[in-house]
């Protein structure tokens, strides 16, 4: 099991190591997202939980890595590595695109009879069987930036420098191309509870699409709806905090 000692994988960025938490949080990031932007979720969270910010390859310090344009790959290659991690209870938080990525991980611990995740936390993430027909990821670059500006998770003056944009564009384009080509059954289910999070007025993820979560646990599902849009939880930090905790004890 992990040490006190930072443990080097790349799949994980652990901003506050505690071995003393009761509990671990392992947060699945947004399309185009990498760990540091839950850098203050890890840093509210960690008086409760040792919490790893999952990184996806092809960003960050993962830069030279290929990127994976694969859902069930990377909820693969994050069932593998997530073993090294069970020596106490845990709970998973994925965000948009890391709302399927997390559910996905969960169903690989319980289909190889592996004790997952206690819950899931899924947030501004449409119910996995609900149909997709966008082609973000098809878009040319310009009109791919534009998008994920016009979502509110990404500041506009990156659209200004083009040496960014050619550093951020590959993994932007393989998680849209993740997230849009991810195919799940009406019937796929976990038998962990789920909590749904959403922002009012998202128009990526409705309260009504993120509702549907229910179908996809025996366990028990509830939901939270939240002021702001796709990205509300930039601006309810506390708010979510507070929730995850208080499931974190429960």
């Amino acid at each position: 099991m992990p040490s006190s000692a930072a443990v080097d994988n790349p799949w994980f960025r652990r901003f506050n190591p505690s071995d003393s938490a009761p509990a671990r949080v392992v947060i699945f990031p947004h399309a185009g997202g990498s760990a540091s932007y839950y850098l203050e979720y890890a840093n509210a969270l960690a008086p409760h939980a040792d919490v790893l910010a999952v990184q996806y390859p092809g960003r960050q310090n993962r830069f030279l890595e290929p990127t994976i344009s694969s859902v069930d790959e990377l909820a693969d290659e994050l069932f593998r590595e997530l073993q090294d991690w069970t020596d106490r209870p845990f709970l998973f938080f994925g965000h948009s695109m890391g709302a399927a990525v997390a559910f996905e991980t969960a169903r690989r611990f319980e289909r190889n009879g592996v004790k997952g995740p206690e819950r899931l936390f899924v947030s501004a993430g449409r119910a996995p069987s609900l149909p997709r027909d966008s082609e973000v990821h098809t878009l040319p670059d310009d009109e791919l930036f534009a998008e994920i500006v016009e979502l509110g998770g990404t500041d506009e003056r990156i659209l200004d420098i083009p040496a960014l944009k050619e550093l951020i564009l590959p993994a932007l384009r393989a998680d849209y191309t993740a997230i849009e080509t991810y195919r799940c059954a009406r019937d796929a289910t976990v038998s962990v509870p789920i909590t749904g999070l959403v922002g009012e007025t998202d128009p990526n993820a409705t309260v009504e699409q993120v509702g549907q979560w229910d179908r996809h646990t025996t366990g028990g599902f509830d939901l939270r709806v939240f002021p702001g849009g796709h990205f509300y939880l930039a601006d309810r930090i506390a708010e979510v905090v507070q929730l995850v905790v208080s499931r974190l004890h429960g």
